[in-house]
């Protein structure tokens, strides 16, 4: 029992320290500039402009914002635009496709750093927009096609919120009250999920699958410690992989070409923590959890075979 206990605290630590230290300032930061582009009335501009375009892929022009924050900030930071949808007049189709690509693409806050181990960061962008494309295209077309696809216009809300402005001053309030919220409620799921990582761990069930599946990692041209990694990736998330990676290079047990053919696989969101993170935006993000996973699901299994090929 002293095991178990000391394992739930040392999750609650962590989750912790996740919602209030990493996933808050950024929330705070995105949440504020899209308040702000949208009591401008350039968010509504820019949706309209854009919408034509992504409406085949099963996007609307608020899915160029996730496309970019997950991108070129972090896995968490496209919560903000999730939120927005949720809280606006999108379709759940359309928030289950834009969720799907989220979880499918690449996350700046992995890809870069781990540009220091060698990883192709031109390679690994370019292929992740293609599986989000494919992502978002999975979700909407197959995936959520019971979903509504009923939406109103967006552009014409947010054109009526920006014919009255607020201070700058409010607008930071207002998005840091909301990123509060937000935290708040990812807070319960990342701990649930953080204990469940802890206690798969604390089992010896890693050490157990990577003799049981050593001659499938062979066979996919995987070397055999990338299991572990593989884990602990989708169950405590691409920071943990990252550390681990670091330390098996640093071992000799990795090189270059094995995170390029790894990359694929481990460089998304899409795991325990990165899903309870970005279905906490909103109810009817969690709602539409379940069609953006399988795709997001099949388009990182795609991305996986294109690094395979190449590397």
């Amino acid at each position: 029992m002293e095991a178990i206990a000391a394992l739930v605290l040392d999750a609650g630590r962590a989750a912790v320290e996740l919602a209030l230290f990493i996933l808050l300032p950024i929330m705070i930061l995105m949440l504020s500039l899209m308040r702000w582009l949208d009591a401008r009335g350039w968010l509504g501009r820019l949706v309209r402009l854009l919408t034509p375009f992504l409406l085949p892929f099963g996007l609307t022009g608020l899915g160029v914002f996730a496309f970019l924050q997950v991108g070129l900030v972090s896995f968490a930071a496209p919560m903000a635009t999730l939120a927005l949808m949720a809280s606006s007049s999108s379709s759940d189709r359309h928030i289950a496709a834009t969720l799907a690509m989220v979880l499918a693409m690449s996350q700046a806050n992995i890809v870069f750093p781990m540009a220091t181990l060698g990883l192709n960061v031109a390679a690994t962008l370019a292929i992740a927009t293609l599986g989000g494309l494919l992502a978002a295209v999975l979700s909407f077309y197959v995936f959520g096609r019971h979903l509504s696809a009923q939406s109103h216009d967006q552009t014409a809300a947010f054109e009526q919120e920006a014919a009255s402005p607020a201070s700058l001053l409010e607008i930071i309030r207002q998005g840091g009250r909301d990123a509060w919220d937000i935290a708040m409620s990812a807070l319960p799921l990342l701990v649930v999920a953080l204990v469940a990582v802890k206690l798969f761990d604390h089992s010896g069930a890693i050490g157990w699958l990577t003799q049981a599946l050593k001659p499938a990692l062979n066979w996919l041209g995987y070397p055999a410690d990338s299991l572990t990694l593989i884990v602990t990736k989708y169950v405590a998330g691409g920071t943990a992989m990252m550390g681990l990676a670091i330390e098996q290079m640093q071992a000799g047990l990795l090189n270059s070409q094995d995170i390029n053919r790894l990359a694929g696989l481990l460089v998304c969101p899409l795991d325990v923590a990165g899903v309870a993170i970005l279905a906490s935006a909103g109810k009817r993000v969690m709602a539409v959890v379940r069609p953006a996973v399988m795709a997001a699901l099949l388009a990182v299994i795609a991305r996986a075979a294109v690094h395979g090929w190449l590397y």
